[in-house]
């Protein structure tokens, strides 16, 4: 193990123990608590293309601003079938709960038209574009922001951090959108080339949905897709992972960081003891003070000051 990593690992576990017994007291969550997640309804809502799911939803704080900025993009294993937007609108009101505006990504999947290669890619531009539209009428302040994907999600917004190594021949290149420098990946699947297998027995998904098929002129299709391959970009990654999880399990995020660091950007592990591949998305999970310490972190977010008793 990294000497690099041990501190925050155990850093974690300690915070962990502290939170009312955080991880191994309480069970850690299903796929159908997971389903059942929502929360309050958006401040407003932006179109960034004419498909149904190409949208995203828009949290303000109370306040005047300007806030600090997390990109929220769900995950479900690239499908329609386990949930979307809706479920990361509690992690949405719990960040603008501690003054952090929300930009929740909606995007075409592998099973809608026009989504997988290079559809969802494309999405993901166009969100950050109409963010930064999004920006000169409401108080945010765009550099303060972390990206913060949930398993699929997590290798979107991976991909999000990588994209300036994209070559301008590919049609994922967009030039202008908003830049992320700060990525925050929750069970993230973002190593396409590296965990091929691991997608496909997790989320059966073949790996040309996320990729698209070679061609002459695009001869290696994890080019312009794979964070892995993208790298070093100059950004900052925080891969959290459950203790528990079995759809991307801790030697996942281990692995990408490792590959990360050895490439010369900054990449760092936590794991959440006693948790599942969904308590790290969940504010009603005993994990949720480490995510949330991760975010403010990243977005460098003052703690409020304790009152004297």
């Amino acid at each position: 193990m990294s000497p690099r990593l041990l501190p925050l690992i155990l850093a974690a576990g300690c915070a962990g123990a502290a939170h009312s017994g955080a991880s191994h007291g309480a069970t850690p969550m299903k796929l159908a608590d997971y389903m059942a997640l929502n929360g309050p309804a958006p401040t407003a809502k932006f179109a960034y293309g004419t498909a149904p799911s190409q949208y995203a939803e828009l949290f303000l704080p109370s306040g005047q601003g300007p806030f600090p900025v997390a990109v929220l993009v769900h995950g479900g294993c690239w499908t329609k079938e386990f949930g979307g937007i809706t479920q990361l609108r509690s992690m949405a009101g719990a960040l603008a709960a501690r003054g952090i505006a929300s930009w929740n990504v909606e995007y075409r999947r592998v099973d809608e038209a026009g989504g997988g290669y290079p559809g969802t890619y494309q999405d993901m531009n166009a969100a950050m574009a109409t963010l930064g539209q999004t920006a000169r009428s409401y108080p945010l302040d765009l550099a303060r922001l972390v990206a913060v994907g949930h398993s699929a999600g997590g290798q979107l917004v991976q991909w999000l951090g990588a994209r300036s190594r994209i070559p301008a021949s590919s049609p994922l290149y967009r030039a202008g959108t908003v830049p992320v420098r700060q990525v925050i990946s929750l069970g993230g699947l973002a190593d396409l080339r590296r965990e091929k297998d691991v997608i496909k027995s997790s989320c059966e998904r073949d790996i040309v949905d996320l990729t698209g098929v070679a061609s002459k002129a695009r001869p290696d299709v994890f080019s312009d897709t794979n964070a892995g391959d993208l790298m070093p970009n100059g950004g900052r990654t925080v891969l959290i992972t459950g203790e528990l999880d079995t759809i991307s399990p801790p030697r996942v995020a281990h692995d990408f960081a490792a590959r990360a660091r050895a490439a010369g950007d900054e990449a760092e592990v936590v794991i959440l003891p006693g948790a599942s591949h969904y308590d790290e998305v969940a504010p009603s999970s005993p994990s949720w003070p480490l995510v949330l310490e991760q975010i403010e972190q990243a977005l460098q977010v003052e703690k409020p000051a304790h009152k004297a008793q």
